[in-house]
């Protein structure tokens, strides 16, 4: 089992940059892909980015490609999204997550409790 802690939300004019961190506990982060999902408000929670577990592999969605880059550090047990060029179409709260598979966003079966972003126009 995981536990996952986000932080590094906030408020942010459109253009300008986040980055995403995740602190996850347990000696076993290096077993499980990671990813970021967010939810804005009245609709349901969305694949951002997810990573496989050594960090040679990653894989977005399409509305975040060439603006976000996911990455994880294995020592320190910890996964970032760093978010550039952000839209106010961005704005959801952002939701770190641990699983089997990169790809198959059905296995991420731990969750965080989600750190807010907001893009002003």
């Amino acid at each position: 089992q995981v536990q996952l802690v986000e932080s590094g939300g906030g408020l942010v004019q459109a253009g300008g940059s986040l980055r995403l961190s995740c602190a996850a506990s347990g000696r076993t982060f290096s077993s499980y892909a990671m990813g970021w999902f967010r939810q804005a408000s009245g609709e349901e929670r969305k694949f951002v980015a997810a990573i496989t577990r050594g960090g040679a592999s990653t894989v977005y969605a399409d509305s975040v490609k060439g603006r976000f880059t996911i990455s994880r550090d294995n020592a320190k047990n910890t996964v970032y999204l760093q978010m550039n060029s952000l839209k106010p179409e961005d704005t959801a709260d952002y939701y770190c997550a641990a699983g089997t598979y990169a790809a198959i966003t059905s296995t991420f079966n731990y969750w965080g409790q989600g750190t807010q972003v907001t893009v002003s126009s």
